[in-house]
Order: structure tokens, then C-alpha cells, then sequence
């Protein structure tokens, strides 16, 4: 039986808002240009947030750390600070689109490395996921009929980072409270970035500091409305809403940068989106025959 608080309409109102709130992020940062230098811009977008922090201090002081504990949250925050410095470095040189569409191969990158490091089993449905994923990104780059620029390969590289950083985030969390796990991450993120920025330090500006701390409140937001998502509706119904976020930041690119629409872009993250809402709904669906077994249930 469903939870009283089960709303398919909730989750998706939410997601649809955490859609809006992750786009104003990317143009944010497209909008701060590349003055100051990716890592920098990384750095003081992580610092200015800790201000945000301070309402989850109570539950972070509950938390009884150990040495593999804190191993754990120092290699995620070292994974998680490269992939944020490469990611603000693609988003300063390749269009909006191009970001969003490739920032789906996350979650295709952290299934692999759930089978790979997790040991979870890697199902033939997974593996024909994965591979119509990576053939999204294919259509996206399209390596011999476009330029694959540095701002795509930092993308490539990105979500393999992230992968990383949200599968530390996966064992983490069953050892610590959602609080410690997001105070940690956005504690050793700056100290990571730290001696990234410090070699090409540019003076920020009070507009530019404005800009990346106003990206830090759109970020921490983003994450609490996709939490409120979870909470309301299956990752199977919130899911596919997340392509809206391709069309937003095709608008936007062409409205607000003078980005030409590429059909190719929308058409590759298209795909991808729909490999990882596949992977997400015949998991739901195994979960709920796992959890409320029928007589004779066919096997797929």
C-alpha cells in the first residue's frame, strides 16, 4: 500500500521546479563568462555556500566519524571538486544544450560502476541501456562530422567524476544522516578546488561574486526540491521530467546566448534520457515483485 504521502502530481511538480532551478545554475555560470578562470569559479561557488550550511549543523554533530569514514569523504570530495572545476569549465565554452544533454551519462556512468565496484549485477537490460547511452553521446559529439571541442571532453570526463562522488554518496549513506553526508561534500569540495584556483587567481568583482553565490542558492535549492521529489513520487515518475530541463536550456541558449538550436544535441540526449528512465522503471518494477511477490510472476 502506498504511503499517505505518496503524490505522483507532488513529485513532478517538484521536478519540474528542480528543472527550472538547475538551469538558472548553468546560466549563471554561462552568464559569468570566463574571466575568472573554472577552478576559481568552482572554488567560490562552493565557499560562498557554506553560509547555507548552517541550519544542518545540529544533525552533522550527531554523527560518529571513523577512519574509513573519513576516507570515504575525502576521496568524494576529491572526485566531486574535479568534476565541478571541469564542469565549469565546459560550461564557459560549449552551449547550454550541450552541457544538459550530456550531464544524462551520469547516471549511465554510475550504474557501470555499480557493477563494477558495488557488485551489483549488471542484467542484460542494464548492459542495452548503457550501450544506447553511450550511442546518445555519440550523436551528440558526432567525433568526424563536427569539432569535438575541450568543453565536450571536460563533459565526458565530468560525469565520470560525478559518478564517483554520487557512488561514495551511495555507501555513505548508510553509515551517515543526509545532513553530515551534504555538510562533508560541501566542506571538502573548497578545500579541494583550493589549490586548483590559487595557481590562477583573478580578483573577482562584486557582480561576479554576486553571480556565483546567487549559483550556490539556485544549487542548494535544486537539490532540497529534487529531495522533496524523491519523497513524493518513484524515481520511475520523476524521471522523465528531467528532459524538460534539455528543452529549457535549448530556450534559454537561443534566447538569452545566441546558441543555434542543434537537433542532433536534443535528439542524442533524447536518447540518453530515455536508456536511464528505462534502467530507472524496470527497477522500480523488480523492487515492487521483489516486495509483493505474485504466483507464477513471468521472469523478463
Amino acid at each position: 500500500m502506498d504511503a499517505p504521502s505518496y503524490s505522483p502530481v507532488r513529485g513532478i511538480f517538484w521536478m519540474v521546479i528542480t528543472g527550472i532551478l538547475f538551469v538558472c545554475v548553468t546560466a549563471l555560470v554561462k552568464a559569468n563568462g570566463t574571466r575568472i578562470p573554472a577552478a576559481e569559479a568552482a572554488f567560490l561557488r562552493y565557499a560562498l555556500g557554506i553560509i547555507l550550511l548552517l541550519p544542518m549543523i545540529p544533525q552533522f554533530r550527531q554523527t560518529t566519524f571513523d577512519r574509513p569514514m573519513m576516507t570515504a569523504f575525502v576521496v568524494r570530495g576529491v572526485a566531486h571538486s574535479i568534476g565541478v572545476a571541469l564542469w565549469f569549465f565546459a560550461m564557459a565554452r560549449i552551449p547550454i544544450a550541450d552541457v544538459t544533454a550530456m550531464n544524462y551519462l551520469t547516471p549511465v556512468y554510475v550504474t557501470l560502476g555499480a557493477a563494477l565496484f558495488l557488485g551489483e549485477k549488471l542484467a542484460l537490460r542494464r548492459i542495452l541501456a548503457v550501450l544506447a547511452a553511450l550511442l546518445g553521446a555519440l550523436v551528440i559529439l558526432r567525433p568526424g562530422f563536427r569539432e569535438v571541442s575541450s568543453g565536450h571532453i571536460a563533459m565526458l570526463a565530468t560525469a565520470v567524476f560525478f559518478a564517483c562522488s554520487y557512488l561514495l554518496a551511495k555507501h555513505l549513506s548508510a553509515r551517515a544522516n543526509p545532513a553530515t553526508v551534504v555538510v562533508m561534500l560541501s566542506v571538502f569540495v573548497p578545500i579541494g578546488l583550493f589549490p586548483m584556483a590559487v595557481p590562477v587567481w583573478v580578483t573577482p568583482n562584486l557582480s561576479e561574486l554576486g553571480i556565483l553565490f546567487a549559483v550556490a542558492c539556485f544549487a542548494t535549492a535544486g537539490h532540497f526540491t529534487m529531495t522533496l521529489a524523491f519523497a513524493a513520487a518513484p524515481v520511475a515518475v520523476t524521471q522523465p521530467v528531467t528532459f524538460l530541463q534539455l528543452v529549457w536550456a535549448v530556450t534559454l541558449g537561443v534566447v538569452m546566448f545566441g546558441e543555434p538550436i542543434d537537433p542532433w544535441v536534443v535528439f542524442g540526449g533524447a536518447i540518453i534520457l530515455s536508456a536511464v528512465s528505462f534502467m530507472t522503471w524496470r527497477e522500480a518494477v523488480i523492487k515492487r515483485r521483489s516486495t509483493t511477490p505474485s504466483v507464477n510472476l513471468p521472469k523478463v
